[in-house]
């Protein structure tokens, strides 16, 4: 968490400084620059002043023409210094997660019978490997020899381990748990479900935010304005017979008017809100993820790992007719005792919670480690008793018949409320069941209520079966639940939502979350899942907690007003600098006198008032990324009271801010015989 704490400060190291003044530099390029449409008419004017000012070289104009070129030169680079701030920023917090990730290796089995280490990646089929209880199964294959209990919940959702035997598949990523298998691989490297998974995270794309699309219009529109603005100011002035209409000054006055601030502050905004996710342990990859977190309507989550623990635990202790609690809590914790697994566990600390401190047995002689084959493990006790925990169905083989039916009573009522019974015998003599269930992450259903406050619906998203998650689904408090779905029936989920016009949010862990991760709007990743998860959300969770989307939607609304903030001083901004430069432009004119009454700030001549706005115009965008660093306060309010107080606050200051400091730039710009 220290390292974390670390990539979401401020700092950068010098590496990433060293990568972001190459990247301000590279960025200037047309073929990048294109993108951000204002931006790019910065750079042509640059590029036709400086034309003018070499063509002018050894004349009078030239020192005028090179210090505006300069100064456009200057907005560019403070434009894209920020871009290539923010994605360095990602890029840091990226490798930091990659740090992380471990390589999974395979025991190749040799024909001779020796095995020996190798990359999962360099298997290829008809490879054979040998996997041991607790390795991580290298690839897709097939069972070829033993018997074992796998965990293929990170692939498939299903939180119940399955037991494989021969000639039973398997998949890589998933977990062996017990036993040892021979598994033959099948698929090649890049054929494996990784790999097809991948492949459709590859496939998935984003649709851009309502936000993004109307204020990408609103500034084409307003550059498109501008740029008719200054062509037909060019005969108009020439008719009145004014000379301060060059083609320098011109494209000094466009970049003055378009709105270049917002256009530049853009990425300074998604670095503010990577910035703020970050302070609640969320690494954000872009961004623009975190806008749209702001706007989503929909969040949908997976089960297994994300609204529960990921494990099963032990909740009750079920005892038949004429067994007591405190007895089976005692064989159950004896039998658990050897038994290192979550579950195990957990049956352990139930049954110390149940039992007096001086009534907690010693647990003397030999454990029976669980067997796939037997499906059952125990303890053998130096008196002679011998307990088994396991599946009913096997309990119930070695049991005595009259208590049969009301074991399988007890298990099909746990079964029934979506958990997973266990029963437990001593001697042959059967006890009683032991409740296991997935357990839902604590705090979920308030948090959960907030979302509906905020007019979000969360719906529950699994491969498991529809009993077990409508009970996981009403303990969680989500709004609805989907079951028993494959990993492209999530994409489809999430297309048909996106297709309604809503924005959805995916929040998941598994292999199996990775293409809905992907193709979601926002896609918050825990941490705790696997890489190609990770790889796939735009956000990673570090505490892996689903409902830490919530602090990232207050962060995203933030981010919203923020932008829609500093939007109206822009274009608050771009209006009253036309009105400073226009009169000062053409007061000198006999026929347009009547505007230097207008000209209120004084300003003495036309260059010297487009190159004190031009200078305004560059230092401004600098100046404002600390406010959008630091957002805007978010209100719960309406968007009209919003709209209003915008205007009043930063529509007042865009209009007051640049006479103020177009007047002292002249002023100082004066002193050197530039104005």
């Amino acid at each position: 968490m220290a390292e974390a704490s670390a990539v979401s400060s401020n700092k950068m190291d010098n590496k990433y400084f060293v990568d972001v003044l190459k990247d301000t530099f590279s960025k200037l390029s047309p073929v990048q620059m294109i993108h951000n449409p204002v931006m790019f008419v910065v750079e042509i004017g640059t590029v036709v002043t400086l034309v003018f000012a070499l063509g002018s070289l050894g004349k009078a104009q030239f020192g005028y023409e090179l210090l505006v070129t300069v100064i456009l030169y200057f907005t560019l680079l403070f434009a894209t210094f920020a871009e290539s701030y923010a994605e360095a920023r990602g890029r840091a917090q990226a490798d930091f997660l990659r740090r992380t990730k471990s390589f999974t290796k395979a025991r190749l089995l040799e024909p001779s019978g020796a095995t020996r280490m190798v990359d999962a990646a360099e298997l290829k089929k008809g490879d054979r490997v040998v996997v041991e209880a607790g390795d991580i199964i290298a690839s897709d294959g097939v069972v070829v020899n033993g018997v074992g209990s796998v965990d293929e919940s990170a692939i498939t959702g299903e939180s119940a381990p399955v037991l494989k035997t021969r000639d039973d598949a398997v998949t890589g990523g998933t977990t062996l748990l017990s036993d040892r298998l021979i598994v033959e691989i099948t698929a090649n490297p890049g054929e494996t479900f990784l790999d097809r998974m991948i492949a459709l995270v590859e496939g998935a794309s984003r649709q851009k935010t309502p936000n993004e699309i109307a204020l990408s219009a609103l500034l084409a529109v307003l550059t498109l304005i501008f740029v008719l603005v200054v062509a037909t100011l060019v005969p108009q002035a020439r008719y009145y017979g004014s000379h301060a209409t060059n083609i320098t000054t011109m494209v000094a006055l466009l970049v003055c008017l378009i709105p270049t601030t917002i256009g530049a502050l853009l990425s300074a905004i998604g670095i503010a809100g990577m910035n703020r996710v970050a302070q609640v342990d969320v690494v954000a990859k872009s961004g623009r993820a975190v806008e749209a977190a702001g706007d989503i309507d929909v969040l949908i989550l997976d089960k297994t790992g994300t609204i529960t623990v990921g494990n099963r635990m032990a909740t009750e202790f079920m005892p038949l007719d004429g067994v007591s609690g405190e007895e089976l809590a005692e064989c159950a914790l004896l039998s658990s005792l050897a038994d290192t697994t979550p579950e195990g566990r957990s049956v352990v600390e139930l049954a110390q919670k149940m039992l007096r401190p001086d009534a907690v047995p010693n647990g003397e002689g030999e454990p029976v480690p669980f067997s796939a084959q037997t499906r059952m493990s125990g303890i053998d006790l130096t008196d002679g008793r011998q307990i088994r925990k396991g599946a009913v169905s096997a309990i119930v083989e070695i049991t005595q018949s009259d208590t049969k039916d009301a074991l399988n009573k007890l298990a099909e009522e746990v079964a029934g409320d979506g958990g997973t019974p266990l029963a437990v015998e001593i001697d042959g003599r059967a006890l009683g069941v032991i409740r296991l269930k997935d357990i839902v992450k604590s705090g979920l259903k308030e948090r959960f209520d907030d979302f509906r406050k905020m007019g979000i619906r969360t719906v529950m998203a699994t491969g498991d079966n529809r009993i077990t998650a409508a009970v996981i689904a009403q303990e969680a408090g989500v709004d609805d639940f989907i079951a028993e779905l494959k990993p492209e029936d999530k994409i489809v989920v999430i297309k048909k939502e996106q297709s309604e016009g809503r924005l959805v949010a995916m929040t998941g862990d598994g292999t199996n979350d990775a293409p809905a991760l992907a193709q979601a709007d926002v896609g918050l990743a825990m941490n705790s899942g696997t890489m190609a998860a990770k790889e796939a959300g735009n956000m990673i969770d570090l505490e892996s907690n689903p409902t830490k989307l919530l602090d990232v939607v207050m962060v995203g609304k933030q981010l919203l007003i923020t932008r829609g903030a500093l939007t109206t001083f822009s274009i608050a901004n771009d209006i009253a600098k036309y009105f400073a430069i226009i009169p000062a432009m053409f007061a000198a004119v006999p026929t347009l006198s009547v505007l230097s009454k207008l000209n209120i700030m004084g300003l003495k001549t036309p260059h010297g008032a487009v190159l004190s706005a031009l200078i305004f115009n560059a230092l401004i965008i600098p100046a404002l990324i600390p406010f959008a660093i630091r957002g805007v306060k978010y209100r719960a309010e309406s968007a009209d009271r919003m709209l209003a107080r915008n205007i009043f606050n930063w529509g007042v200051l865009g209009v007051i801010i640049p006479f103020v400091a177009i007047w002292g730039i002249d002023r100082v710009l004066g002193l050197f015989g530039l104005a």
